[in-house]
């Protein structure tokens, strides 16, 4: 049996309205199309490096002063999240979700580096990473076909 392909996808795809980048998981188009094709060890390369480009961003704005509460909050509101996802990268998705409702955001193992509720957060952090995934999609053939070592 082939192994299971797992995706970045949170459900919320704006490349079918025309993004050339996603919103929702900060894939290119191309990349969205061609995803199930790609090796299991193409995919994981390919979700950490969202990952890494999630954390880096909402870093800027946020910390995670308590990754168990985060941990703990996420699986309490059944929001999706990988064992090897960072805490900063799982923040992203919980703001993304509950931002208008969370209130205190201490309760859930974070703290805005501002002293933002939720939703600013929420907005700072997505206009940040939408440039970043922007970014991003000049650089994927590179990532996508790296340079081979000669031998």
């Amino acid at each position: 049996m082939g192994e299971r392909i797992t995706s970045p996808c949170v459900g919320l795809c704006s490349t079918t309205l025309g993004d050339r980048v996603c919103r929702g998981c900060q894939r290119v188009d191309s990349e969205i199309r061609d995803w199930p094709a790609l090796s299991g060890e193409q995919r994981r390369c390919r979700m950490a490096e969202l990952d890494r480009l999630r954390a880096e961003v909402a870093g800027r704005f946020l910390v995670v002063v308590d990754p168990a509460s985060l941990e703990a909050q996420l699986r309490r509101h059944r929001i999706r999240f990988r064992d090897e996802q960072p805490p900063l990268s799982r923040a992203v998705e919980l703001l993304r979700v509950g931002r208008g409702r969370i209130r205190d955001l201490s309760r859930y193992g974070l703290a805005g580096r501002d002293g933002e509720d939720a939703a600013s957060l929420h907005e700072r952090i997505t206009t940040d990473l939408l440039a970043a995934a922007e970014r991003r999609q000049t650089r994927l053939p590179d990532l996508l076909d790296p340079p081979t070592q000669d031998p």
